[in-house]
C-alpha cells in the first residue's frame, strides 16, 4: 500500500516529484550507414520497413518520410526518430535512399 513516494510533509508542505525529461533514444551507427529493418511484431503479421540511424539533427525526418512515402507509393510514419514505411520492398527503398546520397545496409530478416 505504501510505495514510499512522499507527496506532502507537515514541515515542508507539498513536495514536487522530480522526473527527468525522457528523450527518445536515437540509434546512430559509427560506420556512417543507415539500416533498413523489417518488422512484423505487434502489427498482426503486417510487415513494415523501419529506417534507423538517421541523425534527426542533420535531417528533417518528416520531410524525408514524406518523400519516401511518395516515391514508394505506400503509407508510413515517423516514430521515435525512426521512419516506418509500410510493406516489404526493401530493395526499392534502398535504391531510393542511395539516390538521396545515403549509405544503406539491409538489416534483420
Amino acid at each position: 500500500m505504501s510505495d514510499n513516494n512522499l507527496v506532502f510533509s507537515t514541515e515542508l508542505g507539498r513536495i514536487k516529484q522530480t522526473e527527468e525529461p525522457q528523450t527518445p533514444s536515437v540509434k546512430l551507427f559509427n560506420d556512417g550507414f543507415i539500416r533498413i529493418e523489417r518488422q512484423t511484431k505487434g502489427r498482426k503479421g503486417k510487415g513494415v520497413m523501419i529506417i534507423v540511424g538517421i541523425d534527426p539533427s542533420a535531417h528533417d525526418l518528416k520531410k524525408l518520410a514524406k518523400t519516401l512515402k511518395g516515391k514508394m507509393g505506400q503509407g508510413g510514419a515517423v516514430k521515435n526518430n525512426q521512419i516506418e514505411i509500410q510493406g516489404d520492398d526493401r530493395e526499392k527503398l534502398k535504391s531510393i535512399l542511395e539516390n538521396l546520397q545515403f549509405k544503406v545496409k539491409l538489416a534483420g530478416g
